[in-house]
């Protein structure tokens, strides 16, 4: 699978990536603050939305849509955070598949 930059803003960048055994790899821009009880929503479009915290929210923009079928076909997905080049934090968060992100986040 090809990795997915969404450059429009730096702090919205990401990287998605898959290794042989299906796993799914998201790398974010480090945030200050831990996760508390993550979770990625995703409908299998174009948007997914990494709930962090409550006062923390990353939306992933522009999926790739070579991303999308391996990203909704995942329990759960290994969040690296890297503040310049190197791994602050890596975490695993489950993926929660819902209907129409858009109608959640109205």
């Amino acid at each position: 699978m090809d990795k997915n930059n969404n450059a429009s803003q730096d702090e919205g960048q990401y990287d998605i990536l898959q290794n042989s055994a299906g796993e799914i790899l998201i790398i974010i821009k480090y945030r200050a603050g831990g996760p508390e009880n993550p979770r990625l929503v995703y409908d299998g479009g174009a948007q997914a939305l990494l709930y962090r915290s409550r006062e923390s929210a990353v939306m992933l923009d522009a999926i790739n849509e070579e991303a999308r079928l391996p990203l909704k076909s995942v329990n759960e997905v290994l969040m690296v955070e890297l503040d310049n080049d190197d791994v602050a934090r890596e975490y695993r968060v489950p993926v929660r598949p819902v209907k129409n992100l858009e109608a959640l986040m109205k």
